[in-house]
């Protein structure tokens, strides 16, 4: 875990009033002119100083090496956010943003060193405290989701699905009883919840060790349920559908993975799978659920 990005008060690289985040405090974004916010996903002034002092701090300010930031971090999060959101390329960014260039290397480094996760866990923590629970989940609910996936997914990370006759990826998500993400992997689509969930749960145990049950569909059923008690020490427990069921009904706890499904889904980037790499899907699901958190904790832009 890197450092709180609230690093105490110190002289900006600028004589007049600029955004107070680290590129601009201690970095080389004081040069670059400032962004009159346009967009509905553009970050508001309250949601921005309830999630500041949550950023992981860069490296650079660490003194882990690398080149100081020269983007504002804030415009940068607006970048990512609008194109979660819109669902755009990369390239076809507005120009009121960064060069889209810029943009994707701020996801890329996010992504890979894992600050986006970091950031996302710390938001997560935060939204539970203020519905009343402890910032660490004791149950969770797990189910997959099967989407289609664009022509730049290649044959080795996608497959097809005969359950629901998809060929793409496969998206299996743990969430909390809030619907909060806890884990997300993405994989082929011929991969099934049972294979998915014996390499996921026992990241998931180490991870949240107060998790001691979890609810799932009739697909995790068989000898997942006896290796997860025995080897995990976690209680998985099927919530089944009868055949008398007709029609759509709301089934005990597994209604609340699927409406995060239906909460990803309202970020266009996400009704399909664009992404070259199943790590990148899984971080545009990431930024889709830290949207959700930081306006569920800051509340949403007023008109």
């Amino acid at each position: 875990m890197t450092l709180l990005y609230a690093v105490g008060t110190g002289e900006l690289n600028s004589a007049g009033p600029v955004c107070d985040c680290l590129a601009h405090r201690f970095g080389n974004a004081a040069d670059q002119p400032g962004r009159v916010p346009a967009y509905d996903t553009d970050l508001t002034d309250d949601q921005w100083q309830r999630i500041r002092p949550l950023l992981p701090v860069p490296g650079w300010l660490e003194g882990r090496g690398g080149r100081p930031e020269g983007y504002c971090h804030r415009v940068m999060l607006d970048a990512v956010f609008y194109v979660v959101d819109g669902g755009i390329k990369w390239r076809a960014m507005p120009a009121d943003f960064p060069p889209w260039d810029r943009v994707y290397a701020f996801f890329r480094r996010w992504r890979e060193r894992g600050l986006l996760a970091e950031f996302h866990d710390r938001l997560r923590g935060k939204v539970r405290e203020a519905a009343g629970r402890d910032p660490e989940p004791t149950a969770a609910v797990i189910d997959s989701q099967s989407v289609k996936a664009d022509a730049v997914v290649a044959s080795g990370s996608r497959g097809y699905d005969g359950g629901k006759k998809i060929n793409g990826r496969r998206r299996h998500l743990i969430c909390d009883t809030l619907g909060l993400l806890l884990m997300i992997h993405v994989t082929a689509g011929d991969v099934t919840g049972r294979q998915a969930a014996t390499d996921m749960l026992p990241a998931l145990t180490e991870r949240f060790p107060t998790l001691t049950k979890v609810w799932a569909d009739g697909g995790y059923t068989g000898t997942l349920i006896t290796w997860a008690l025995a080897v995990l020490h976690l209680v998985v427990t099927v919530v089944r559908r009868t055949d008398d069921l007709k029609g759509f009904v709301v089934l005990p706890r597994r209604w609340c993975v699927e409406r995060s499904f239906a909460w990803l889904l309202r970020s266009r980037r996400l009704a399909r799978d664009y992404e070259r790499r199943p790590d990148s899907s899984e971080a545009m699901i990431r930024w889709s659920m830290t949207m959700l958190m930081i306006r569920r904790l800051a509340g949403p832009r007023r008109a």
